[in-house]
């Protein structure tokens, strides 16, 4: 019995290697999830976001909470566009907006299991930089060919 590649799996995706595979899922993921709790800011669906504003940065930035939540969301908008155009530089934006996420956390006091979460995120985000700078070269490479 001869193995028949399945007809509803893009030979290209059966073909990928598994590093393209990894690119691709933390890509995507790192695509949606800033773009949908960056929506949800402005929504208060998942939970009410202006209680993860640590009151010492509440303090110093103009509004109440919640229109700094705005603020929030639209760089968390932008950030999933940037890792979706242009994935090395828009994964290293996550990455520093995480840090600054876990930096408020941890001013809090409240949130240290947030902030944990976050930490892995954070490294998941500087794997896909990582993964999108070895794709660039394979890119560039496929041009040369």
């Amino acid at each position: 019995m001869s193995a028949t590649p399945r007809s509803d799996v893009p030979v290209r995706l059966l073909a990928a290697t598994p590093s393209r595979q990894a690119f691709l899922l933390l890509r995507t993921v790192f695509t949606l999830a800033p773009i949908l709790f960056g929506l949800d800011k402005f929504a208060n669906v998942l939970t009410d976001w202006p209680r993860y504003l640590a009151p010492g940065i509440n303090d110093i930035v103009p509004g109440t909470a919640q229109q700094a939540m705005y603020a929030v969301g639209v760089v968390e908008i932008l950030a999933g566009i940037a890792v979706a155009l242009v994935p090395r530089y828009g994964a290293l934006l996550v990455a520093a907006w995480l840090a600054g996420i876990m930096a408020n956390l941890l001013i809090i006091g409240d949130f240290y299991d947030v902030a944990l979460r976050d930490f892995g995120l954070f490294v998941a985000a500087l794997a896909l930089a990582r993964l999108a700078v070895a794709e660039d070269h394979r890119e560039s490479w496929r041009l040369i060919r």
